[in-house]
């Protein structure tokens, strides 16, 4: 069996094999079925955003298709940059640009306090059969606290994304306490929205795409 991602990132690839590969399914990314549409995110949520990439996949291929959307969602700021995430401060924009950015927009709404700046990742999986109709929508998330620059500075900066500024707190899990850029990559994964939601996807497989 083989399901397509309809991404090329790589950190998402790599979390998908190890999950998929005991369930005997392959992994296909774009650059083996010669690539897949561009789609325009312009839903107003991360499931609207899913869907609409993996029917695109599924419809141009022909392949069982997978797409996620996901993204930070901050409370002091009524849940932005929400599914805007990748381009908080511009089309064009990076990560460096966006974190600068999420910092300056907290400033100037007066969260300066821990307990003003409360956060959560968001993931959602969308996974599309080859006709088009979805099978299954899935959406987790993870919960901490956004840093100011002078705590961040004093920790790791690995990850991508907003991961250095993302403090995780959820009580009586691993690594809360850490950022998602201290966590190496498995811890990250036991914790994080798109850990939580690909592992739900994974056991929900078996009953979803029949054996051939």
């Amino acid at each position: 069996m083989q399901i397509l991602l309809a991404s090329g990132n790589p950190k998402k690839r790599s979390e998908l094999i190890a999950l998929l590969a005991p369930l005997g399914i392959e992994l296909l990314v774009p650059a083996d079925v010669g690539g897949i549409p561009e789609v325009e995110e312009d839903g107003d949520t991360f499931e609207a955003n899913a869907r609409k990439k993996a029917i695109a996949a599924a419809g141009a291929t022909g392949h069982w298709c997978l797409a996620d959307d996901s993204g930070l969602c901050v409370d002091a700021l009524d849940g932005a940059p929400g599914v805007r995430s990748a381009r908080f401060s511009g089309e064009a924009a990076d990560a460096d640009a966006n974190n600068v950015h999420l910092l300056q927009r907290l400033e100037e709404a007066g969260a300066l306090a821990a307990t003003d700046r409360g956060a959560h990742f968001v993931c959602c999986l969308a996974l599309a059969r080859p006709d088009e109709s979805i099978a299954a929508v899935l959406e987790r998330e993870s919960h901490g606290q956004i840093l100011d620059d002078a705590k961040r500075a004093q920790r790791a900066e690995g990850g991508f994304g907003y991961d250095p500024l993302f403090l995780f707190e959820e009580e009586g899990q691993p690594g809360s306490g850490s950022t998602f850029a201290e966590m190496d990559s498995a811890a990250k994964s036991a914790v994080s929205h798109r850990g939580r939601a690909l592992r739900a996807l994974a056991s929900q497989l078996p009953a979803l795409i029949p054996t051939p």
